[in-house]
């Protein structure tokens, strides 16, 4: 017999407790942010102050705590910041997942200070394990981004800044090119008397390699570029 996939998730505050039954898996999917509708994980749309006696929460309380009865908006408050049973496998699944959205968020964003280049994944995972650090399954990578910075800086010089670049694409390439332009945050643009294109694109530092070789694979390595600002 298959088990059940129908689990209790708990929020307490103020001294008082608020449990709904969930089904696992859609729950899972939601705190990872792969789902968008907090009611569709319910498998009872009832407020529990103790689920497993059946024992319903008061709209009283339920009004107290979260400033609303509306259940949308309750739900969506205790899958977010209460207690959610996962498997071993789903908590395991969901840090790599984090820890792969960290890595990437910091390395786009960021640049070695002492040479103004970008910093690779790899430099970032390896910094990571060495200071050991921990990623929460439960928190989004964005949330989680100060906090590794600051444990991995002393491994790993980290600046965050953007980067300012002046771009000439030959009229050849300019009409392929100005999407990727607009994609990079393109500033300003002109179009030269000969055809080309010149414009200026701005974006984090840590992205100026994806960028270069976006551009020079597009334009066969007839781009001309400098950068203005740092």
């Amino acid at each position: 017999m298959a088990p059940s996939k129908t689990v209790i998730a708990k929020y307490e505050k103020n001294g008082a407790a608020f449990e709904i039954f969930v089904n696992a898996d859609l729950a899972y999917e939601y705190i990872s942010g792969k789902g968008t509708d907090p009611l569709r994980v319910m498998e009872v749309d009832t407020i529990f102050k103790d689920a497993r006696k059946g024992e319903r929460q008061s709209e009283e309380k339920i009004k107290g705590v979260f400033g609303t009865t509306d259940l949308q908006k309750v739900v969506e408050i205790i899958l977010k910041n209460g207690e959610v049973p996962i498997t071993t496998e789903q908590r395991n699944k969901s840090m790599e997942e984090k820890r792969k959205q960290i890595v990437s968020i910091i390395s786009r964003n960021s640049i070695d200070p002492r040479t103004n280049a970008p910093n690779p994944p790899l430099r970032i995972e390896n910094a990571m394990r060495e200071a050991r650090v921990s990623i929460d399954p439960f928190k989004s990578a964005n949330d989680q981004v100060e906090q590794v910075v600051n444990k991995i800086r002393e491994i790993v010089p980290i600046k965050f800044t953007t980067i300012k670049i002046d771009v000439i694409i030959p009229p050849s390439f300019a009409n392929r090119c100005y999407g990727i332009l607009k994609q990079y945050g393109m500033k300003s643009e002109k179009w030269l008397s000969d055809g080309s294109l010149q414009a200026t694109v701005e974006f984090p530092a840590g992205m100026q390699s994806e960028f270069y070789d976006r551009i020079n694979k597009n334009t066969q390595g007839k781009a001309e570029t400098k950068i203005i600002e740092e």
